[in-house]
């Protein structure tokens, strides 16, 4: 049956209206019927995976988990022992051991980055990035290295960002939430509720969009962001993607470009969870800032995200898939440049949140099931 989700939240959505008297942004599409797939379970018994990479050659995949551990899936295996030499992290609610990613040039130094919530001196979390030397037998990340610690420490585990993505030149993009700070997301003197970009060792690129401003984070390359929870570059047009929470509504998909103020929390199509307006918000669109390019008004809870470029499935082509956590599905968004055509939602019937979603070198997509018994999937379209 054909679902809408303007139709679904009219109640809410016209009283976040009402409350803000501005205009929406254009309205999502109509998804189209449900699409089933075909899912093999390929290992089970991860608590909360948040983020995987496959290594070259087969080899299999470094997945994360949120309670701190790193293991390797193997096809021919399954989960190997856990890694060691992975970095102590700071665990409570959505903080823990988050993204997992390789080096652009992991075949001539084998480092694996990670993002994660760093234990302070003090005990309390800050957002950080680092990286180790992955073995020959990956079985150890040696001289883990952090690069990059968020100040000040963090106020509670929510709302925490934590994705990252390499740009052309290999300097990384890192996603920071506003950690329920919301207007912090506002502030260029700090780096709640950004996106960042920063060198391979954890500094800052000369051509980032402050570095000349004296009142604002040189690391800033966005702002107005709550919690960035998906960050891709786009293959064919090499731009930086994001999904992103909204409160109560307004997830989005954006297009992070330098400089630019993303609106939270001035602008949104969210409310609070209580059911009352967001208190810092002026309207839904915000002149000056940039607005996103798909919406949701029925919050998803959006999380990680992967183009497929793969010519295992033509009938994939020119998608982008995005995880639902609360929407328990994994989402197919059609596009046509930078536009969304479609969208349908996969794995629905089995009622698991999706934390992560990446495609292999085979063409298929794989997903990770965000529960205490989480699982790596593998899916393909229904035939």
């Amino acid at each position: 049956m054909t679902f809408s989700f303007r139709d679904t939240l009219l109640p809410v959505f016209t009283f976040a209206l009402m409350t803000t008297q501005a205009a929406a942004a254009p309205k999502s599409p109509v998804s189209p019927p449900y699409a089933g797939a075909q899912v093999t379970e390929l290992a089970t018994g991860l608590d909360h995976p948040w983020s995987l990479a496959f290594l070259p050659d087969n080899q299999g995949a470094l997945i994360t988990e949120r309670s701190g551990q790193l293991h390797l899936w193997k096809p021919d295996g399954g989960l190997s022992a856990l890694l060691k030499g992975v970095p102590r992290v700071w665990v409570s609610g959505q903080a823990g051991l988050w993204d997992v990613r390789l080096s652009p040039d992991f075949a001539s130094n084998r480092r694996v980055y990670l993002t994660f919530a760093h234990p302070g001196e003090k005990g309390e979390p800050h957002a950080a990035l680092g990286y180790g030397t992955l073995s020959a037998d990956n079985k150890t990340l040696s001289n883990f290295k952090v690069v990059f610690i968020q100040q000040p420490a963090l106020q509670s585990g929510i709302n925490l960002g934590g994705r990252m993505a390499f740009d052309e030149k290999g300097n990384i993009f890192l996603s920071t939430g506003d950690n329920n700070q919301r207007i912090n997301a506002q502030h260029l003197n700090q780096l709640q509720g950004k996106i960042l970009r920063l060198t391979p060792e954890g500094g800052v690129p000369q051509d980032n969009p402050f570095v000349h401003d004296k009142n604002a984070k040189p690391q800033i390359w966005t702002y107005g962001n709550r919690n960035p929870q998906g960050l891709a570059i786009n293959p064919w047009s090499g731009a930086l993607w994001e999904t992103e929470h909204g409160p109560r509504g307004g997830d989005e998909v954006n297009l992070p470009q330098a400089g630019k103020n993303y609106g939270w929390p001035l602008a949104t199509l969210g409310i609070n969870y209580s059911g009352q307006p967001i208190p810092e918000a002026k309207g839904t669109t915000l002149a000056g800032a940039e607005d996103s390019i798909y919406y949701w008004e029925i919050s998803p809870a959006l999380s990680g995200m992967a183009f497929y470029n793969a010519q295992k499935f033509p009938q994939w082509k020119n998608s982008l898939f995005v995880g639902a956590l609360a929407g328990e599905s994994l989402i197919r968004l059609t596009l046509d440049g930078e536009k969304v055509t479609h969208e349908e939602r996969l794995l629905s019937d089995r009622k698991e949140r999706i934390r992560e979603v990446q495609v292999g070198s085979d063409g298929f997509v794989y997903v990770l099931t965000d529960k205490r018994d989480g699982k790596l999937l593998k899916i393909a379209p229904q035939s």
